[in-house]
């Protein structure tokens, strides 16, 4: 017997050890369903997911309803980033507590309290199923559901605080068949796109795609206070309702269209650039102009609650995250002055740019023609397409951001260069002969021309005058590198850092002026120098701020404080020289602007004509003119106004009676 006791101890030593790893074996066989369900639920992949579902739980839900039960719960609470942890073992037996940690549209979701049952079935392990592996507490039956609290957008102001764009209501104008279809359905239709502006056509083929003759159709949405709102009240009892409707509301105005941008609905491309921000379909999105520059500031986050609803009713909030509305941006623009040079240009195409003086803010930002930017959350009307096409839909090309060839309003900076380079002498008188100049025979037949024919021509002559010779002339006096320099001292070539997307001017098209034609041509404006309105209001605002340019801003920050951009692009010594040269282009008999002279008012100023040629040779090439003006007493303003294709216009002529009429009433406040 005391033989048997080793044997009898192996014996017992090989069933434990056997024992053991059956449980080793057991548990590892459960670990490993616990990491396909894992893994297939990370990555959503449903039926994957299914096939290590029980038996018995296949007979509970068919594939089919599983797949479809996980995407449209998970895609509505727009599951992402799931990160499912293993918990402490627990007390039952072939059960793995665990918990789920993923991003939604309410948030950062953690819950804890998952169970997952297994199943011996012919040797493997499955997943016994319920709805509780959805989201703990879920029956069959039971629905999850999303309530969005939309967060307000913020609003853009103006410089005195006035709304140019805010969250509020407008109309919508819709029929209810049922009612509507009972008599005189084609004359309803007639009046109701008479009184709309739209054609009849358009309402017919709304009500004809409708199903249900009880279902309101809308046809138009429209603004509060529009008088054709007026008209549709009258007949309204026929079928024809009006809905209040949350919506985005700009300035009735289209000179702000190009500047404040609008609205509209995600599409799937921006959603999925988007999609880690918190956006979902029905997200509204800034699509152009300050809308959507400041997206990020101005959008907000919405709320969301997601719940477990049971027989039309909540049983258990599974997150909840309150909305946080968007901030309010001000700008530096004042929407009187805005409106005004709008007006002003009439349509024309062109572009305009006011700025203070002393603070470097930006007072207007015009681009004409324009658009209604409410015309994205309304509607259009039949004239205001046809006109529209008429225009060759011009108000879709921002042109206050548009490069222009500045012609003559370039010659300040010319004119500065060779002074504070020594260059200039003010008084000194040079000698001309004729309307054409050309350096030398190395020229061939290339010649610069003027328009006067004074033989003998001083700084301010040249400049009263616009003496293209003269400062043709100065230009190859001073060399390519001393007026680059200049001119990049007046910020030609400098990106503008106003908190909106400008185009960069240019002084060549490669940077260089290697050709003393390229060189003489960029004193007086033309050759291949290129800027914004914007650019040449700021060069002017030195005239009036001793010399200086502040930096320009459009929008007001906290604790904001005016500071120098360019400091003394123009000295003290030659500041006074200037400001008469400039000031007898309007004040004095004979000069360009003469006829700009407003009462009481101290005005510098150039026009400029920017030919647009494909050679010297080229008569068929068209004209932009230019007006720039900057008041020297009060230094309130410096306005910079181009318009495109004035050949027969004028010249830059055209330009001047929308600088003086603009002025005039600004000076006036």
């Amino acid at each position: 017997m005391n033989k048997n006791k080793p044997f009898m101890l192996i014996v017992m030593m090989l069933a434990f050890c056997f024992i053991l790893l059956s449980g080793c074996s057991q548990e590892n066989k459960q670990e490993e369903v616990f990491r396909l369900f894992s893994e297939n639920l990370s990555k959503q992949d449903y039926a994957n997911l299914y096939s290590i579902l029980s038996k018995e739980s296949t007979e509970y839900i068919s594939e089919e309803e599983f797949v479809t039960r996980y995407n449209n719960i998970y895609s509505g609470i727009q599951a992402n980033s799931i990160n499912i942890k293993k918990n402490k073992p627990a007390n039952e037996k072939d059960v793995i507590p665990f918990s789920i940690e993923m991003e939604t549209v309410a948030g950062k979701v953690d819950v804890t309290d998952y169970q997952l049952k297994l199943v011996k079935e012919k040797g493997e392990w499955k997943i016994q199923w319920n709805d509780s592996l959805i989201f703990p507490n879920m029956q069959r039956g039971d629905k999850i559901r999303v309530k969005i609290s939309q967060a307000k957008r913020g609003s853009i102001l103006d410089r005195n605080g006035n709304p140019l764009a805010k969250d509020g209501e407008i109309k919508t104008v819709g029929i209810n068949p049922s009612i509507f279809d009972k008599n005189d359905r084609e004359k309803k239709i007639k009046q109701l796109a008479a009184i709309l502006e739209i054609s009849e056509e358009e309402i017919t083929k709304k009500l004809d795609e409708n199903t249900n003759p009880d279902y309101f159709v809308p046809i138009v949405d429209i603004l509060p206070d529009n008088e054709k709102l007026k008209r549709v009240e009258e007949i309204r009892e026929d079928g024809i309702f009006i809905y209040n409707k949350p919506s985005r509301i700009y300035k009735n105005h289209e000179g702000f269209g190009r500047l404040l941008g609008h609205v509209g609905s995600i599409n799937a491309e921006e959603l999925e650039k988007h999609k880690e921000t918190g956006y979902s379909a029905s997200s509204l999105i800034g699509k152009a102009g300050l809308e959507q520059v400041y997206e990020d500031t101005l959008r907000g986050s919405d709320g969301a609650e997601i719940f477990i609803e049971r027989d039309e009713e909540k049983v258990k909030t599974i997150a909840k995250k309150e909305p946080k509305n968007g901030q309010d941006i001000r700008l530096t623009i004042d929407s009187e002055l805005q409106a005004k040079i709008y007006d002003e240009m009439n349509r024309e195409k062109g572009s305009a740019a006011a700025v203070d003086p002393k603070t470097g803010e930006v007072l207007a930002l015009v681009s004409s023609p324009s658009y209604n930017s409410n015309r994205y959350t309304t509607y259009v009307t039949r004239e205001e397409q046809k006109l529209r096409e008429e225009n060759d839909f011009a108000d879709e090309e921002n042109r206050f951001s548009k490069l222009y060839s500045p012609g003559s309003v370039f010659k300040l900076i010319t004119s500065a260069i060779g002074l504070e380079k020594g260059i200039i002498d003010p008084e000194k008188q040079i000698q001309m002969n004729g309307r054409s100049w050309q350096k030398d025979r190395s020229w061939g037949n290339y010649s610069i021309t003027r328009v006067n024919h004074q033989s003998s021509v001083n700084l301010k002559d040249a400049v009263k005058y616009s003496d293209n010779i003269y400062f043709a002339m100065s230009a190859l006096d001073m060399g390519s590198e001393d007026f680059i320099a200049g001119a990049k001292q007046f910020g030609i070539g400098e990106e503008l850092k106003i908190g909106y997307p400008l185009t960069t001017s240019q002084i060549s098209n490669d940077g260089s002026l290697n050709s003393e034609i390229l060189l003489a041509d960029s004193g007086y404006g033309q050759g291949e120098i290129m800027v914004t309105s914007l650019n040449m209001a700021l060069a002017y605002s030195s005239l009036s701020n001793n010399g200086s340019i502040m930096t320009p801003t459009l929008v007001q920050t906290n604790n904001q404080n005016a500071a120098v951009w360019k400091e003394g692009v123009i000295s003290p010594e030659h500041l006074s020289t200037l400001n008469n040269a400039f000031t007898a282009v309007i004040h004095e008999e004979g000069g360009t602007a003469s006829n700009s002279k407003i009462f009481g008012v101290l005005l510098a100023g150039k026009t400029g004509t920017a030919e647009i040629k494909v050679s010297k040779d080229d008569h068929a090439g068209s004209e932009n003119g230019w007006f720039v003006a900057t008041d020297l007493e009060t230094s309130k303003i410096s306005l910079a106004i181009v318009l495109e294709d004035v050949k027969e216009k004028g010249g830059s002529r055209a330009a001047i009676p929308i600088g003086k009429n603009t002025l005039s009433a600004y000076m006036q406040r």
